[in-house]
């Protein structure tokens, strides 16, 4: 391959990729659309010329039969009449405007042939533009969502969510750990309270066993034996006074 050839390959390629980047799909199916109708309005005439043309041979090959036709008659009238020279010479005539007649018959057909199957390309066409009307709407519609969706995603491309995202399960982290300590002050602080409460209730019951203890000694009630503590010594020491003088009488009366 030579070099001019590389060049030439570079530089279409090159070309044709600015080509494609230019292209906007809803100018491009307007353009195509404007192409299809002015390819329309060349068959319609395409179209009404090859009718004119076939019309102008229906003629010609009209008026060559009846030319052909009408040498035939005079020629049979020169017979009859018994001039074969000019019954001659007519049906040379005859024959000119025959074949002539056969020609265009020919020619004829061809362009029948030809205008029906022009008439099928323009009734193709039509519908093809009628479809092609229709798609292009439903593609300029999605050609559009396209570009605003392409829109879309670049404009959240463009915005940094990371760090706010960061900042905001830091706060969120911060808030449990306050939540957590909060929580554990509560715990902490209802255990004591509670621990409080529950040694003045075993000293209450200690309390009151002991003053039941202190009745069975004395003999007395609960109630006495929550009297002072300075007046129940007192009444022991009177008890173990009077015991000790009535055992020294008992012994001096035995004696």
């Amino acid at each position: 391959m030579g070099l001019f050839d590389r060049i030439s390959r570079v530089v279409k390629a090159n070309l044709n990729d600015l080509v494609s980047k230019a292209e906007d799909p809803e100018k491009v199916l307007e353009q195509s659309i404007i192409d299809m109708q002015e390819d329309l309005v060349q068959l319609r005439q395409a179209v009404a010329s090859a009718i004119a043309n076939q019309k102008r041979t229906q003629q010609q090959l009209s008026q060559a039969t009846q030319q052909a036709n009408t040498w035939q008659q005079r020629a049979q009238l020169a017979l009859q009449k018994g001039d074969e020279n000019l019954a001659r010479e007519a049906l040379v005539r005859k024959k000119s405007h025959g074949d002539t007649a056969a020609t265009l018959k020919s020619q004829l057909d061809g362009q029948t042939q030809q205008v029906e199957a022009l008439k099928r390309n323009l009734i193709g066409l039509e519908s093809k533009i009628s479809e092609a009307k229709t798609k292009k709407n439903m593609l300029k519609a999605r050609a559009q969502a396209a570009k605003a969706n392409e829109k879309l995603q670049q404009t959240l491309g463009s915005i940094d969510t990371g760090g706010s995202m960061a900042a905001f399960e830091r706060m969120e982290e911060k808030v449990l750990q306050m939540e957590a300590r909060s929580q554990a002050v509560t715990e902490l602080g209802g255990s004591s309270l509670d621990d409080q409460f529950a040694a003045l209730e075993a000293g209450s019951d200690v309390d009151d066993e002991l003053a039941a203890m202190k009745a069975q000694l004395t003999g007395g009630s609960p109630t006495q034996a929550q009297l002072p503590e300075g007046k129940e010594k007192s009444d022991s020491h009177s008890s173990a006074v009077d015991a000790e003088l009535e055992e020294l009488r008992s012994q001096l009366n035995d004696s």
